[in-house]
């Protein structure tokens, strides 16, 4: 007997976490190749992406009960 299971994320929440990831690690690459060291770029590719998700959870359309999206 099968029990029909919810995702661990939302569609919502994956995104907007795959949209900080990818802005912290442009970040990051940027920073290096600017010159600073490993660590500096790190340091900035985890700050970008800490804003990033902010900016993108504020900004990325909310998910509606039910499933529907009606934005």
């Amino acid at each position: 007997m099968s029990h029909p299971t919810r995702p661990l994320l939302s569609a919502r929440t994956a995104l907007v976490l795959l949209l900080g990831l990818a802005c912290g690690t442009a970040a990051g690459v940027l920073a290096y190749l600017a010159g600073d060291n490993t660590a500096a770029s790190v340091l900035a590719g985890l700050a970008a992406s800490g804003v990033a998700v902010a900016f993108f959870h504020a900004h990325v359309g909310h998910d509606l009960p039910g499933g529907r999206d009606d934005t």
